[in-house]
């Protein structure tokens, strides 16, 4: 097989490793790639926004299949780009990214389906969103509602912080973002749990705990992320069958039932509090 793989960060070099072990697959594409996969794949740069150019190369180097690793051309849809055009791709559609791309779909999606998490609200001014933070106190979170890069989340610990983050970003701090989510701040610790998905069944892959914070001692501002370890000490045999059956079991029935099934790496941002995954 020839394959295909969309992004130029460590997680594409990671992909590309992996695959490359398989004897299945002949040889391996990056758009555009980085100085890691240069040595274990072909690099061709191209803006990955640029449909119609990608799909020029993936013709031109006949690729049996594609895979995306960053949320914004899964986001912007090229998934379904590419099933219109009878290219097989790994990843999922535009609908569905979505419980990555707007935390406002995600969060009404684990209200509407009791799926633990933290109490919120969802604002398009800055008016009613003062009376939520003012009726909930502080500490709050403050969160961007589209892809923000990591850097669109704001734990705040006074109510004149909060309503700062929140006015920042209903101004348009993030291009992607028109609305503001609130939510309760939970205390606890952060554990990530991936999962690989097709349309009829999930694996467990993977789990790390992320260091988002600047500084040391967690005190600074809030990061894409300052590293990570793999996997959690935090995940054991009975907390990950409260994570199956409470959050990742409904979360693709919800998916299936709005006839866009989830495929793809799914990844559960987590925060545990008193042995409960939120």
């Amino acid at each position: 097989m020839n394959l295909a793989v969309i992004g130029s960060g460590g997680r594409e070099h990671a992909i590309s490793h992996k695959l490359k072990q398989s004897p299945k697959v002949k040889k391996i594409v990056c758009i555009p790639g980085n100085a890691g996969t240069n040595g274990i794949a072909e690099n061709i740069k191209e803006d990955i926004s640029d449909f119609d150019a990608l799909y020029k190369i993936i013709k031109d180097k006949k690729i049996d299949m594609v895979i995306i690793g960053p949320e914004q051309p899964l986001v912007g849809g090229l998934v379904d780009y590419l099933n219109k055009k009878n290219i097989k791709v790994f990843g999922p559609d535009r609908f569905a990214s979505q419980l990555e791309g707007s935390k406002s779909f995600m969060k009404n999606l684990c209200k509407k389906n009791n799926i633990p998490t933290a109490n919120f609200g969802v604002f398009k001014n800055l008016k009613d969103a003062k009376n939520f933070i003012k009726k909930n106190g502080a500490p709050i979170v403050v969160k961007a509602d589209g892809l923000a890069a990591g850097k669109g989340v704001t734990v705040c610990f006074s109510i004149d912080e909060a309503l700062k983050s929140t006015k920042e970003i209903l101004d348009g701090k993030f291009q992607s973002s028109n609305q503001v989510v609130l939510e309760e701040f939970l205390e606890g610790e952060e554990l990530s749990y991936f999962v690989i998905v097709d349309k009829n069944s999930y694996q467990f892959f993977g789990s790390a705990q992320d260091h988002k914070k600047v500084d040391e001692g967690d005190k600074g501002q809030n990061t894409g992320g300052m590293g990570a370890y793999s996997p959690s000490h935090l995940l054991t045999n009975q907390l990950e069958e409260k994570i199956k059956k409470k959050i990742i079991d409904p979360t693709i029935k919800a998916m299936k039932d709005m006839n866009h099934p989830y495929k793809g790496f799914l990844y559960a941002g987590l925060m545990i509090s008193n042995g409960e995954p939120y």
